[in-house]
């Protein structure tokens, strides 16, 4: 009798924890990371998207239209309360650690629609798409 109370207490505790987790990660937020072509055709249907290069390689290439805010010296710390929540970001590097950084910083900072550049600006360049110096 008391191996098997002590069996429920066990599995109880399981699965309360099991439950736990999961409704936090249902109800926490994350970027979306797409692939050139998706992250082109987001580009061409969404007005006033925001692209944000993280990184501070932004004079040697970067996205049409990009803003800049490297991740690694803070500036995007600085920036992010003046940002507009409500636009939609395409964040991107020339390295997955810093754009990975950046578009989860926004989307702590709560900003609900946040892609990332899978492949960052590499993806991009080499699929052929327009780019800017």
């Amino acid at each position: 009798m008391i191996v098997r109370t002590i069996r429920l207490m066990v599995l109880s505790f399981v699965l309360m924890f099991a439950l736990a987790g999961t409704v936090y990660a249902a109800g926490s937020a994350a970027y979306v990371d797409l692939q050139p072509a998706d992250a082109k055709a987001l580009i061409d249907k969404t007005p006033g998207i925001i692209i944000l290069d993280v990184s501070p390689y932004y004079a040697k290439g970067h996205l049409p239209k990009a803003i800049n805010h490297p991740v690694g010296d803070g500036s995007l710390d600085k920036a992010i309360p003046s940002l507009d929540k409500s636009k939609t970001y395409l964040v991107y590097c020339h390295g997955d650690a810093p754009s990975r950084l950046g578009a989860q910083k926004l989307v702590d900072a709560g900003f609900m629609k946040v892609y990332r550049l899978a492949g960052n600006y590499k993806a991009w360049e080499d699929a052929g798409y327009p780019i800017e110096k």
